[in-house]
C-alpha cells in the first residue's frame, strides 16, 4: 500500500527556518524558469523541495550524453527525452500537487508574455551562450516589475546577481547592445563574475572556445547555484532578509574556499570592468 502524499508533512522539515504561514504562502507562488538543463533543472527541484507550488518551465532540448556531468535529469533512462517532460515528472514525484505549465518549444518573443504571466519571480537557467532571448526575457521582467535572478556555474563556484524592480536593469548592468556576439559573450562573462575567483584553476584552457560555444562545467557549480538562487528567491518572496541587487553581485568558490561580494557602479561601464573585459578579450582570443 503506497503512502498518501501530504504537503504539510512532506515539507514540515522546512519549518523553523520558515514559519507555517510562510510555507503556506510559498505553496501559492509561481516561479518561471527558462532552461531545464544544468542549473535550470536543479533550480526546479530545489524550489520544489522548498514547497513552491507553481512553475512555468521552458526548454526545447532533449537530454544527451554530454549533459551527464551536471544536469539533474540527465541519465540513461532519459536520453533523447524532452527536458521539460523529464523535469516535470521528477518535480511531480516530489510534490504530486504541483501546478506546472510547460513551454516545450522554449521561450521566444511570441510566448514571452504567456511565460511570464502571473509570475512572482523569474529565474534564468538558459545556456551561457544564449544571449538574444535572455536579454528580451530580462527586459520584459523589468517592464512587468518581476524580480529576476541569474546564477552562473563558473568552475566550481556560483556567481549570482539579482535584478529587482526599479533598480539597475540587466542591460544597464551588462551593456551588451551594440557589440559583436563575441564581445557580448565576454561582457556577459565578466559581468557575471567580476571577481573571477575561478580563473586560476582552469587546467586546460583549450577546453574553452567561445567561437564554438563550448566550455567546461561541473555538477558542483550547478548545485551551488541552485542553493544560492533558492535562498534569494525565498528572501524575495517572503520579504525577509537583505537582498542585494545589481550593481551588487557575489561569487562563492568551493575550490578556493572563497567568497567575494562585488559592487560595480555603472556595471560594465565601470572603469575596472572595462580593464577586465579588455584583458579577458585578449586571453580568449
Amino acid at each position: 500500500m503506497g503512502i498518501k502524499f501530504s504537503y504539510n508533512e512532506a515539507f514540515s522539515r522546512n519549518l523553523g527556518w520558515i514559519t507555517e504561514s510562510e510555507q503556506a504562502f510559498l505553496r501559492t507562488c509561481r516561479i518561471a524558469i527558462a532552461g531545464m538543463g544544468g542549473v535550470g533543472g536543479s533550480h526546479l527541484l530545489t524550489l520544489t523541495r522548498l514547497g513552491v507550488g507553481k512553475f512555468n518551465i521552458a526548454d526545447f532540448d532533449t537530454f544527451e550524453l554530454a549533459n551527464f556531468n551536471r544536469q539533474a535529469g540527465a541519465m540513461m533512462s532519459n536520453t533523447g527525452k524532452p527536458k521539460v517532460e523529464v523535469m516535470e515528472k521528477m518535480a511531480l514525484d516530489i510534490n504530486p500537487e504541483l501546478e506546472v505549465k510547460k513551454f516545450s518549444a522554449g521561450i521566444n518573443e511570441d510566448n514571452l508574455d504567456e511565460f511570464l504571466h502571473d509570475v512572482d519571480i523569474y529565474i534564468d537557467g538558459l545556456d551561457f551562450f544564449v544571449l538574444d532571448i535572455r536579454q528580451k526575457v530580462f527586459s520584459k521582467c523589468y517592464q512587468l516589475g518581476i524580480p529576476a535572478i541569474t546564477a552562473a556555474p563558473m568552475g566550481m563556484s556560483a556567481a549570482l546577481i539579482n535584478f529587482m524592480p526599479g533598480k539597475m536593469s540587466f542591460e544597464q548592468y551588462f551593456r551588451l547592445e551594440g557589440f559583436s556576439p563575441e564581445e557580448q559573450q565576454t561582457r556577459f562573462l565578466v559581468g557575471l563574475s567580476p571577481a573571477l575567483l575561478h580563473r586560476t584553476y582552469l587546467v586546460e584552457k583549450k577546453r574553452v572556445d567561445f567561437s564554438k560555444k563550448i566550455g567546461p562545467s561541473t555538477a558542483m557549480a550547478c548545485e551551488l547555484c541552485a542553493g544560492a538562487t533558492a535562498t534569494e528567491a525565498l528572501k524575495i518572496l517572503l520579504k525577509r532578509g537583505k537582498v542585494y541587487s545589481a550593481p551588487w553581485g557575489c561569487q562563492y568558490d568551493a575550490f578556493k574556499n572563497s567568497f567575494r561580494k562585488t559592487w560595480r557602479p555603472w556595471g560594465n561601464n565601470n572603469l575596472m570592468q572595462k580593464i577586465v573585459i579588455f584583458i579577458a578579450n585578449r586571453l580568449l582570443a
